[in-house]
C-alpha cells in the first residue's frame, strides 16, 4: 500500500508542467501596423535577451521601416537587423533568402507567398513555408551568430541568395570553403565613421554555382568578389527531396576576424537544434525571473509578450576579442576600442519605466549599459539620447541625466559614476552638434528658467518640462555623490522651472514668449508646436518629481483630482494644424475611447498614479486597470501605439505587479494594484519578492488593505530598497473602492516641494 502510494506521488511530481514563459510569448504581438495607425510597430524578433543582432522575415521593401506587417503576403527574405524602430529604420542589415526553379535574387523576384498558418514565431525560433520556393525556412540565434535551416524540394536548380544591400555593400564568395563573407555599410541615422557590418556565412554543402550580382544584375561569371552601392551574391546546388541545408551565419562590428571568432565562440560545433534548445533556455531563464499564476490565458500570454519586448534595447554593440578583452566599435572615432557599448534607444522613451524595470529586475545588465554610457562620452563628447548607432537628431529632452541617476539611486556601483556625473553636467549646461544632445535652448533655460515660445526652437514647452525633470535627477545625483552645496542647491532651484510655464487662467502647461507673457492663441488640445508628439493636456501632467508642486498650482489635492478625471472625460478632440495632418498617435488617441489619454504614446503614461498623491488611489487603481485591459492584447493589433524600445511594454509589466516608478531618481515606486492573483519576481541577488492577491479578479480590482512582510502598509508607495531585500505584499482585493486607504497626506508618494531634504 506504501509502496503503491509512493509511487503514486513519484508519478504526479513527475507529471508537474515545466514553467516554460517563452511559449506564452507571441512576438506577433504588434506587427499589424502602418505609418498611419500603429498597434506597435513591432516585428518579430528572433533574439536572445539583449543580443547584438536580431532577425526577423523581412516583408517590406529594401529600406521600409515597417520591415514585417502582418498583413503582408509576401516574404522577401530573412534579415538580420539592429532596428529599434520604423521611424528610425535600420543599420548593419543584410538578407538571406533560399529560392528554388530560376535563379532570381532581387526582392521582388525572390519574395515567397506565406500564410501565418505555416508560420512559427517564438522568442528563440522562427519557422515559415515559402509557398513559391516549396522550402521550409527555420533560424534560431545566438548573441552573435545564427543558425538556419533550410528544407529544400527535389529540384535541380535550389539556391541561396545573400543581399548586402545598397549604400554600399561588400560580397565575396569562397566556393572551397563553402563560404560567404561580406559587409554592409547601410545606416539610416547618425552617419557612424567607418561603419561596417562584417558577416561571414558557412553552408554545409557543396556549392554547384556561384554568382554576384549588382543591383538587379548579374556579373560575370568569374566574378566572385564585388564591391559596389549594392552587392549579393548567389549560390546554387541540387537538392533531393526533403533535404536540409544548413547555414552558420555570424555577423561583426569590427572585423571578418572578429566574426569568425564570434562564430566559434557562439556555435562551436553545436547543430541547429542544439542552438535553439540554448537560445529557448535562455529566453525562459530571463522570462521566468517573472511567474505568473492565475489570471486568464490572454492576460497571462499579454505579459510575457509584453515582458520580452523589454530584453532587447539597448543592445549589445560590443564583442569579446581574441584576447578575451571587450571591445567595441565606436560610431564616434571609427575606432575599435575598449569597453562595453550598446546602441537602438531613445531616452525620451525609456527613461520613464524600461530603465527602472532593469534596475530593478536585471540591474547587471544595466551596469554593462552605464558603462557604455562612459564610453559614449569619453568618445563622442556627449551621452546620447537617441543612439541609433550613433548620436541621432530626433526627439527633445536631455534624459540621459535619469538613466543615469536612477541607475546610481538604485543602487547601482563598479562603473565611473563621477564621469557620468561629469557627462550630466557638460550636457545640461550646453547645446550640442545637434538638437537632440545637450540642450537645445541651454542659455535661454538657464537664463529665463524656460526655453521661450518665440525664439524659433520647437516643441519648447516640452523642452522645458523635461529639463527641469533632468535638473532634478542631477540634484538627486549630486546630493548622492556629495558635490558641493552651491552646486546641489543650483539644480535643485532649477528643478522648480516647470512653474514658468504654468497657466493660472487655464490650469495647464502653456508656452511663454521670451518678455514673459504667455504665448497667444492658446489652444490646449493643439498638439506639437509647444509640445512634443502630444497637446497641453498630455504635458501639463510632467512634474514627475514634483506632484504636490503641480497640486499646489492648481489649486488642491480636489481640484487636482477633477483636473485629472477631464482627461478622460473631454471629448477625443484635436488640432492636428502644427502637423499638417494627423499624426499615427492623434489617431490612436482619438480611437482608444479613453477622451485626452493618450497611452499610445510616452507624455501621459504616468498620468494615471499621480491619483496617489492627491488622495485618490482608487481612481488609480480602476483606470489603470481599465488601460491593461482595454489598450493591450496578445495579438497582431495588441498595442495602442508605438512600443518604443521597451517602455510601453515595461508600463505593463510594472502595473501588472502593482506599482510603477513615477518619478525614476527617487527610490519609490507609486502602487496601483496588481493583475494577477499571484506574482513573483526572483531578483539577481536571489531575494523574491512575492506579490498576493488571492481574491483578485476582473470585478476585485480596488485594494482594500495591502501590508507589507505581515504589516499593514498605509502609504501610497514602496520602496526600492524595501523589495530587493525580499519581500511578501498581501493585497485585499474587492470589487468597491476604499475610498479612506491612502487619502492621508503621510500616505503620499515623493515630491520635491514636501520632502527636499
Amino acid at each position: 500500500m506504501g509502496f503503491l502510494l509512493l509511487n503514486s506521488v513519484s508519478a504526479q511530481k513527475k507529471s508537474t508542467p515545466v514553467f516554460e514563459p517563452a511559449e506564452l510569448v507571441n512576438p506577433l504581438m504588434g506587427t499589424d501596423s502602418k505609418p498611419e495607425l500603429s498597434n506597435g510597430n513591432t516585428y518579430p524578433a528572433v533574439a536572445v535577451p539583449w543580443g547584438m543582432n536580431l532577425w526577423t522575415p523581412q516583408t517590406g521593401t529594401l529600406g521600409n521601416g515597417w520591415a514585417y506587417t502582418y498583413t503582408a503576403d509576401k516574404i522577401r527574405g530573412f534579415k538580420q537587423t539592429h532596428q529599434p524602430s520604423p521611424w528610425m529604420n535600420d543599420y548593419g542589415q543584410f538578407v538571406i533568402m533560399p529560392v528554388t526553379g530560376k535563379m532570381r535574387f532581387d526582392q521582388d523576384g525572390r519574395a515567397s507567398w506565406f500564410s501565418h498558418k505555416s508560420e512559427t514565431a517564438k522568442p528563440y525560433y522562427y519557422g515559415v513555408y515559402l509557398a513559391d520556393h516549396d522550402v521550409t525556412a527555420e533560424l534560431t540565434p545566438t548573441e552573435r551568430a545564427a543558425q538556419f535551416r533550410f528544407t529544400y524540394p527535389k529540384s535541380d536548380s535550389s539556391f541561396l541568395v545573400i543581399d548586402a544591400l545598397d549604400r554600399g555593400s561588400y560580397i565575396k564568395v569562397l566556393p572551397n570553403e563553402k563560404k560567404i563573407i561580406g559587409y554592409t555599410t547601410r545606416a539610416a541615422r547618425s552617419n557612424p565613421k567607418n561603419f561596417k557590418n562584417y558577416f561571414v556565412i558557412y553552408v554545409d554543402k557543396p556549392f554547384a554555382l556561384a554568382r554576384t550580382f549588382r543591383g538587379k544584375a548579374l556579373t560575370g561569371k568569374d566574378s566572385l568578389e564585388l564591391t559596389t552601392n549594392h552587392s549579393g551574391a548567389v549560390v546554387g546546388f541540387k537538392t533531393a527531396k526533403g533535404e536540409k541545408v544548413n547555414l552558420k551565419v555570424t555577423s561583426s562590428f569590427i572585423s571578418f576576424e572578429q566574426a569568425e571568432l564570434n562564430l566559434s565562440r557562439e556555435l562551436a560545433r553545436d547543430d541547429f537544434e542544439a542552438t535553439k534548445e540554448k537560445a529557448r533556455h535562455r529566453w525562459n531563464e530571463a522570462l521566468g525571473r517573472l511567474k505568473v499564476e492565475g489570471g486568464t490565458d490572454v492576460q497571462q500570454r499579454t505579459f510575457y509578450s509584453c515582458l520580452y519586448r523589454t530584453l532587447f534595447f539597448p543592445h549589445k554593440m560590443y564583442e569579446v576579442d581574441a584576447a578575451n578583452k571587450v571591445v567595441h566599435y565606436s560610431p564616434y572615432t571609427g575606432e575599435t576600442l575598449p569597453g562595453y557599448r550598446f546602441a537602438g534607444t531613445g531616452f525620451w522613451d525609456t527613461f520613464r519605466a524600461l530603465y527602472p524595470f532593469l534596475n530593478l529586475m536585471y540591474p547587471s545588465i544595466n551596469k554593462e549599459m552605464q558603462e557604455g554610457l562612459i564610453n559614449d562620452f569619453k568618445e563622442g563628447g556627449w551621452l546620447p539620447e537617441w543612439s541609433s548607432p550613433g548620436y541621432a537628431d530626433i526627439m527633445v529632452g536631455n534624459n540621459s541625466a535619469s538613466v543615469v541617476a536612477d541607475a546610481y539611486i538604485k543602487g547601482l556601483r563598479g562603473y565611473d559614476i563621477e564621469k557620468l556625473y561629469e557627462a550630466l553636467v557638460h550636457g545640461a549646461n550646453n547645446e550640442g552638434p545637434i538638437s537632440a544632445i545637450g540642450r537645445k535652448g541651454a542659455e535661454y533655460y538657464n537664463k529665463l528658467g524656460y526655453v521661450p515660445y518665440d525664439v524659433k526652437i520647437n516643441e519648447n514647452a516640452a523642452r522645458t518640462l523635461e529639463y527641469a525633470y533632468d535638473d532634478f535627477a542631477i540634484y538627486q545625483l549630486a546630493k548622492a555623490l556629495k558635490k558641493p552645496q552651491a552646486e546641489i542647491d543650483l539644480y535643485a532651484k532649477r528643478s522648480q522651472n516647470y512653474r514658468h510655464l504654468f497657466d493660472p487662467a487655464t490650469g495647464l502647461m502653456r508656452g511663454k514668449n521670451q518678455d514673459g507673457k504667455f504665448q497667444a492663441p492658446f489652444n490646449p488640445f493643439k498638439w506639437g508646436d509647444a509640445f512634443t508628439e502630444g497637446n497641453s493636456w498630455h504635458y501639463s501632467w510632467s512634474v514627475f518629481h514634483d506632484v504636490q508642486g503641480l497640486v499646489d498650482l492648481m489649486g488642491g489635492k480636489e481640484n487636482f483630482v477633477k483636473k485629472l478625471d477631464s482627461v478622460f472625460t473631454l471629448p477625443p478632440v484635436y488640432d492636428e494644424s502644427y502637423y499638417g495632418s494627423v499624426i499615427h498617435e492623434i489617431r490612436e488617441m482619438q480611437i482608444a475611447n479613453m477622451g485626452q489619454y493618450a497611452h499610445g504614446n510616452q507624455p501621459i503614461q504616468h498620468m494615471t498614479y499621480l491619483y496617489n498623491f492627491a488622495g485618490a488611489p482608487w481612481k488609480t487603481q480602476y483606470w489603470v486597470r481599465q488601460t491593461l485591459d482595454r489598450m493591450y492584447q496578445p495579438t497582431p493589433d495588441g498595442y495602442c501605439g508605438d512600443e518604443d524600445n521597451g517602455q510601453t511594454s515595461a508600463w505593463y509589466v510594472f502595473s501588472a505587479m502593482g506599482f510603477y516608478p513615477v518619478c525614476p531618481g527617487t527610490d519609490q515606486y507609486v502602487l496601483g494594484a496588481p493583475l494577477f492573483p499571484k506574482l513573483t519576481l526572483t531578483l539577481e541577488n536571489g531575494k523574491k519578492v512575492e506579490i498576493d492577491a488571492p481574491e483578485n479578479s476582473s470585478a476585485n480590482l480596488y485594494v482594500q488593505d495591502l501590508k507589507l512582510n505581515g504589516k499593514k502598509l498605509e502609504k501610497n508607495w514602496i520602496g526600492h530598497f524595501e523589495l530587493i531585500k525580499g519581500a511578501k505584499l498581501k493585497f485585499d482585493m474587492a470589487a468597491q473602492p476604499n475610498t479612506k486607504r491612502g487619502t492621508e497626506e503621510s500616505a503620499f508618494p515623493y515630491s520635491f516641494s514636501k520632502n527636499r531634504d
